[in-house]
């Protein structure tokens, strides 16, 4: 197995921060910044997405590891579903919204890619 010492050198995770980053930017700004709604679910489903990464890092086993990663795609489909919204109602354009969703649907396939190998190869040594 591929070994990461650290969730940090996961590129999923990497790929997870950035758009975590993106998210909280633009949702600091105008009418999505004032829907507590909408901005704290979308936040939350990114973080998510990173926490279960490293959590699931931090496990014993890989089959528990490979778990984690697809709670971690299932907030990457939620994060999609409220970009949808964010669209429709005007709070990003349709630029950021391709650029975010394209960006999340990349990271969901790496978390599978990367569960298969993990259920694949049961046997972890940390």
């Amino acid at each position: 197995m591929a070994s990461f010492r650290k969730f940090e050198d996961i590129t999923s995770w990497q790929r997870a921060y950035e758009v975590t980053v993106v998210i909280y930017r633009i949702t600091s700004d105008g009418n999505f910044a004032k829907d507590f709604g909408l901005r704290d679910q979308i936040r939350r489903a990114t973080v998510s997405i990173m926490a279960n990464i490293a959590e699931g890092h931090g496990r014993r086993s890989n089959i528990e590891f490979a778990n984690f990663l697809n709670i971690a795609r299932g907030s990457a489909a939620e994060v999609q579903s409220h970009l949808y919204i964010a669209l429709e109602i005007g709070y990003v354009d349709k630029a950021v919204f391709d650029e975010l969703y394209s960006k999340v649907t990349e990271i969901s396939r790496m978390l599978l890619s990367l569960a298969q190998y993990l259920r694949e190869h049961n046997d972890r040594n940390s």
